[in-house]
This record gives structure tokens, C-alpha cells and sequence, in this order.
């Protein structure tokens, strides 16, 4: 997102999240499954494992449900087998969308996700059309009025490589993805708590969409969003 919109919008993105909640709980278990089924159950030698059981904490998701999905991932537990796919496209006035899912059926997801594109006015597009418009970065957001002395020095001392100060006055810093563990922890133990902490595909240029175009964006996002299969949706729209 564009720095002078960034805290507007996290906050608008938060709100809709809290409004799904069943839904994020979801994609978290997939998450923990997938990882614990690539690492292993043991969390000190599992990075992406305690990356998901951070947000499996932050969704205030029950411990029994948690250590069910890595039992079931370890094969402690019967449980499916899912496989991870991205589908990148185009929305409303070309903005670029890229579509993390996680599937137990490739043909029905892929089906759904087109379905959704064109049924919205938007294109899917073929593996790498927009994706090279997007940063895999880690990324920690602080409110506006957080110290951004602070913050630049502990995350840089930490390994960061960038701290931005948007114009609302919103922090951003962003780490390479293996160093964001790492850094958030820095951050914490200073006392400094991030509003937004997590890995992600960062848009690199954003794209403004007012009235009916930014409605008509934040319906097809909507709609990715809702499809079973989704993990996340990542843009370059400024709604």
C-alpha cells in the first residue's frame, strides 16, 4: 500500500478480517498443517511452524485445536493432503492481484478462482504476469505516534532492512523473510508491539481506485477472499 494510506488501510483490512473470523481460523490450521507436515512438529527447528502459531495465538485460536492440526500434519492424526498453488491477475484498472491458496483438489480451485476473476469485469493472468510487482519481504506496521528513532534503531541493530515513515505517520519496517522472526522479536522485547507482524508479498507500486472502480475492486477481493481455498490475497490497489 501506498505510505500515506498505509494506516487507513490496515485498519480497513483488520475490520474485515474480524468479520470472517471462522474463516481465518480456517486457513491457520491449514497453515500449521502444511508447515508441520514440511518441518516436522518441533518448533525450534520449524521457523514457518511458529510464524503460523503466532497468528493461530493472534486469532486467539483454542491450544487443543492447535496441537490437533500439528498431530494430524505429523501423523499422529488421520488428516488430508493439501498442496500450495498461486494464481496472479488483473483487477479493476489493471491493479495486480496475486491469489495464495491451498487445495486438496487443484481442478475445483483453479475453476473457482477464474470464476471469480471474470465474474467481476477482471482477468486471470498466467504464472509470473504480475508477481515481479511484489516484494516477499516480512513486514511490522507501528500507529502513528510510535518513536520512529525507536523503532529504526532496534530493527536495523536487528537486521531490517528498511524503516519507512509514512505521512500519516504510521512505521513500517520490512526484513528479508528469514529475518522477520528475528526482528519482531527485537522489536518486542523493546517494548515496541506492531498492529500488523507477518510475512508477505509487499506491492512494490500501488495502483488508486476511487468510487465505483474501488467498489467494484473490493468486491472481486471479497470474493477471492471468501473462496474456500484462499490463504491470502495480495494487491497494489489503493481503495
Amino acid at each position: 500500500m501506498a505510505g500515506h494510506s498505509k494506516w487507513a488501510n490496515i485498519q480497513h483490512r483488520k475490520g474485515r478480517q474480524d468479520e470472517k473470523r471462522g474463516r481465518i481460523w480456517t486457513r491457520i490450521m491449514r497453515e500449521i498443517t502444511v508447515a508441520a507436515r514440511a518441518g516436522g512438529g518441533d518448533l525450534s527447528a520449524n521457523p514457518r511452524l511458529r510464524l503460523a502459531l503466532d497468528k493461530a495465538r493472534a486469532a486467539n485460536m483454542p491450544a487443543e485445536r492447535i496441537k490437533y492440526n500439528i498431530d494430524k500434519a505429523t501423523g499422529n492424526a488421520e488428516g488430508q493432503s493439501y498442496e500450495e498453488i498461486r494464481y496472479e491477475g488483473y483487477g479493476i484498472g489493471g491493479a495486480a492481484i496475486i491469489v495464495d491458496t491451498m487445495t486438496d483438489n487443484r481442478l475445483r480451485t483453479v475453476a473457482e478462482v477464474r470464476h471469480a476473476f471474470s465474474k467481476h469485469g477482471a482477468n486471470m493472468g498466467t504464472e509470473g504476469s504480475v508477481v515481479f510487482q511484489f516484494k516477499h519481504c516480512g513486514q511490522l506496521v507501528y500507529a502513528p505516534g510510535s518513536s520512529e528513532d525507536q523503532v529504526m534503531e532496534v530493527a536495523l541493530q536487528a537486521g531490517a532492512e528498511d524503516v519507512i515513515l509514512g505521512e500519516d505517520g504510521a512505521i513500517e519496517v520490512l526484513t528479508p523473510p528469514a529475518g522477520f522472526e528475528a526482528v519482531k522479536n527485537a522489536l518486542q522485547a523493546a517494548g515496541l508491539r506492531p498492529e500488523l507482524a507477518e510475512v508477505t508479498m509487499r506491492a512494490e507500486n500501488t495502483i488508486e481506485l476511487q468510487g465505483e472502480d474501488a467498489a467494484r475492486m473490493q468486491k472481486l477481493l471479497d470474493a477471492l477472499e471468501d473462496l474456500d481455498d484462499t490463504q491470502a490475497v495480495y494487491h497494489n490497489a489503493t481503495l
